[in-house]
Formats: C-alpha cells, sequence, structure tokens
C-alpha cells in the first residue's frame, strides 16, 4: 500500500501557507490585571484610588492600636472563664497594723500618718505580702494571672483574708539563748490570730460554707498555730505539713508554696568550669526533730576536699556569703530543718546550684508542674549519713550530666521568683484555682448530709513517705 503524505495547504498564489501561532487562551488573573490598568486609564479613577488605599490602612491602624474592643475581646474571655476572687478589707491591726508592730519592735517610730506607706519587712515567707500586693494592683497589670479579682463579694468563687500571718509570729524579736526577758511583749501574735477568727465567723461569707471557699497564707511552719483548727477547712497555703495534722492539711486540699529566696539570683549561664566547689551548705548546724540530720552531715563532711559546710545564722553577711557560695558551687546541701523543707532549697535553685535533698518527707511546690527529680538529687537520709556515700555520689556526677541539671533549672527558675511577672505569683494562683471543683463538692456535699462526719472524710491523704 502506497503511504501516504499530507500535502501542504497552497495558498492563491500557489505557495504553501504558513502555519498560525495558536494565541494562549485568556486566564482569570490576565483578565484581571487587564480590566484593572484599564479602569485605571481613566482620570478619575486614578485620582480616587489611592485614597481608598489610605482608607484601608488607616482602618487597620485604628483597629490595631486605637480600637478597644478588639484588644478587650481577649482579655473579657479570659476574664470570664478566670476564677474570681474577692479580696476581704481587713482591720489594720490584721494587715498594715503588723507592719507597724514590727517596726516598732526595732525601734521604729510610733507616729506615723499613714501605715500603708510602710514597707514589709523582708523574710523567708513573705509569699503573704506578694498575693496581698497582686490583689491589690489594678487589674491591667495582673498579667497572666489565671484569677481576677472582684468587688462585689456575691460573684466571688473564691475569698482571700489577708492576714500576715508569718510576719506575725516574728514581730517580737528573739530573744538570745539564756537572755532575760526584761518586759512583757507589748504585741501578741496569739491574740491576733483569735481575733481573726472571731472577725471571719461574723462574716456573711465565711459563714455560708464554713470558710470552705477561703484562702488563708500560713507559710511559716507555725504560722496560725493557735487557730488551725478554727480555719482548717479552708484552703491554706503551707510550706509543709511539718507542723499540721493530716485532719488539718492535705496535698488534695491546701496548695505548697515556696519559701521566698534571700540571696540573689544567679545572672550567668551554665558552667562546670566556673563552680569549683563540689558541694555546699550554710546554715544552722544544730535543729530540731528531723532536722538533727544536720549535726551528723556537718560531722561527716566538713573535712571533706572541695566540701563546704558553714554554720550561719540569718543576717546580711551571710546572706552574702551564701550568695557567693552558691553561686560557685557545683551542689548545695538541702538537709531537713525543724520541718522537712528549708528555704536554701530555693535559694540553691535560683543560684543554678543542684540541690542535694536529704529530706524523706518533703512536699515540694507545683510538682504537678516541674519534675524535681530533672533538677535536684534525692538522697535517703541512712545513706547520706553513711560516712564517704554522699561525696562518693557527688563525685560521680560527670560534667555533661551537671550542665543538664542546671540547664533545667534555668528553665523553671521562674517558678521561684516572686518578683517575676509570671512567675511565683501566678503559679500560686493557679493552683489555688484548681482546687476550686474540690471545694464545690465538698460545699454541695456538705449541704446534703444528714449527719456531719466527725473525721475528715475523703480529703485527709496527706501522705508523704512510702510505707
Amino acid at each position: 500500500m502506497p503511504s501516504l503524505h499530507l500535502k501542504p495547504t497552497m495558498d492563491e498564489g500557489g505557495g504553501a501557507k504558513k502555519a498560525k501561532a495558536r494565541k494562549p487562551k485568556p486566564t482569570f488573573l490576565t483578565n484581571s490585571h487587564a480590566l484593572f490598568h484599564a479602569i485605571i486609564r481613566k482620570p478619575f479613577l486614578k485620582q480616587i484610588l489611592p485614597i481608598f488605599f489610605l482608607i484601608i490602612a488607616l482602618y487597620a491602624l485604628y483597629n490595631a492600636f486605637l480600637n478597644p474592643t478588639l484588644h478587650t475581646t481577649t482579655t473579657t474571655t479570659a476574664t470570664t472563664n478566670a476564677v474570681k476572687v474577692y479580696l476581704y478589707d481587713l482591720p489594720t491591726r490584721f494587715t498594715y497594723g503588723v507592719i507597724h508592730h514590727h517596726s516598732l519592735a526595732r525601734g521604729g517610730s510610733r507616729n506615723v500618718g499613714d501605715v500603708s506607706s510602710l514597707k514589709y519587712p523582708g523574710h523567708q515567707h513573705m509569699s503573704e505580702w506578694y498575693l496581698f500586693s497582686d490583689l491589690a494592683r489594678p487589674e491591667s497589670e495582673r498579667v497572666g494571672s489565671p484569677i481576677v479579682r472582684v468587688s462585689d463579694p456575691e460573684e466571688a468563687d473564691l475569698f482571700f483574708v489577708p492576714f500576715f500571718s508569718s510576719l506575725s509570729l516574728i514581730v517580737n524579736p528573739v530573744r538570745a539563748p539564756g537572755s532575760v526577758q526584761e518586759k512583757a511583749p507589748f504585741y501578741s501574735d496569739e491574740k491576733n490570730q483569735e481575733a481573726l477568727v472571731e472577725w471571719l465567723k461574723g462574716q456573711k461569707y465565711w459563714k455560708r460554707n464554713n470558710g470552705r471557699d477561703h484562702v488563708i497564707v500560713a507559710s511559716d511552719p507555725n504560722a496560725m498555730y493557735r487557730v488551725i483548727d478554727h480555719v482548717k477547712n479552708s484552703v491554706l497555703l503551707v510550706s509543709d505539713f511539718g507542723r499540721v495534722r493530716p485532719d488539718q492539711g492535705s496535698l488534695v486540699k491546701d496548695v505548697v508554696v515556696p519559701y521566698s529566696h534571700r540571696i540573689r539570683t544567679y545572672q550567668g549561664d551554665v558552667t562546670v568550669d566556673k563552680r569549683g566547689t563540689l558541694l555546699f551548705f550554710m546554715g544552722n548546724r544544730y535543729r530540731k526533730e528531723g532536722g538533727k540530720v544536720r549535726d551528723t552531715l556537718f560531722q561527716i563532711l566538713e573535712n571533706e576536699k572541695d566540701v563546704v559546710v558553714k554554720h550561719g545564722a540569718q543576717s546580711r553577711e551571710s546572706r552574702r556569703a551564701a550568695s557567693q557560695g552558691m553561686h560557685t558551687s557545683k551542689f548545695c546541701l538541702h538537709p531537713a530543718g525543724d520541718t522537712p523543707s528549708a528555704c536554701r532549697l530555693f535559694d540553691a535553685i535560683v543560684s543554678l546550684c543542684i540541690p542535694v535533698i536529704v529530706s524523706d518527707s518533703i512536699e515540694l511546690p507545683f510538682e504537678d508542674m516541674i519534675d524535681y527529680r530533672k533538677i535536684s538529687v534525692f538522697v535517703e537520709t541512712a545513706s547520706a549519713i553513711r560516712p564517704g556515700y554522699l561525696v562518693s555520689k557527688l563525685r560521680a556526677v560527670t560534667p555533661d550530666r551537671i550542665l543538664e541539671y542546671q540547664e533545667e533549672l534555668k528553665e523553671v527558675k521562674r517558678y521561684f521568683e516572686y518578683d517575676e511577672p509570671d512567675g511565683t505569683v501566678n503559679e500560686i494562683w493557679r493552683q489555688v484555682s484548681k482546687k476550686l471543683p474540690l471545694i464545690k463538692l465538698m460545699i454541695n456535699r456538705e449541704r446534703r448530709l444528714v449527719r456531719k462526719e466527725p473525721d475528715c472524710s475523703c480529703i485527709c491523704v496527706n501522705q508523704t513517705t512510702l510505707r
């Protein structure tokens, strides 16, 4: 079969026609672009278009910086979901009156026009002051807080009682051992505690739920000791449970708060080279109860190489020496005091000095947020008092592992800084907020019970050691 050949198309002159190039089909973009250029060629639209874009730009700037509605939308949503707290306006004797008496006991002036101008004195249990100050601030300054202060008690989920219980405990200066007291102290912490309970029991909102929805700070282990049975239904903010019975306080009902650290925060970076001391401790050598282990540890450690253990009391000089020691040490010893916890644990954390915790029954703050095994070394008391054990264990920790501990400490340090904008105060409020469902459960349960149970029912689970 002969092959087929396509003949070229001939034009009228007998020549072959050239194939015409096919034009691409117009797209939406090319059509829009052409339309836009066609429009702006018109003189009127050339004048209007810049004004149109200027209006859009001004509208965007207004919404971004000047329109309060958009700014408050997120804040309003957060406020709606926040736990509402009412701050009691306590009589002055329970707040600034305590500060004034503390000042008077140390030679301060009796003639103070406005006691609210007095400065709260520094000590290791300052959470009561920081929480009170936080609630007293304008709401706009309380950035990131999980709670909101309300002025109407009918709206409140919780009621904060701002009694300075820990400061009240130390108003009268401690007498030196063996000294004779010349005259009776002019201030009585016990009478102030009793007066507070009497005042609370006269309040409508205390009586409504028997104090269950009230929050009271008792961070010093001895704070509120005289009246603890009268306020045990409330949420207590404590440093540990060393001085309370299981029916008075527990992890379920209450919140463990950090001591306020008393030494300078370390501002440097993680390092091993600049920390020449292996283990550091500075504090009272002789303590009662569980703190008796300190004397034994002193005897074991005081002659060890690269180990510094010093007896020291609370003073400005001691704090300076402790700052220097913690900032230049790899590990910082934290033995139990009169109760399982002590302030030097938190001093160590803000110093990036790895805490070595020798306190079998210790309770720690914010354990739902912090895994303390990542930032601390835990040593059972029975092992720690074996000669050579503790030092050998610490010398076996590699430099890389020390740096890992320090990095973790750096990550969680803000939780122990009361002055941080989103630090300790906000975390305490978060922990308190989490108690609200239990509080509501207990209130509703108590209202429907026919027979009031004499025991502490389901909230007494303050078991701090494994058996």
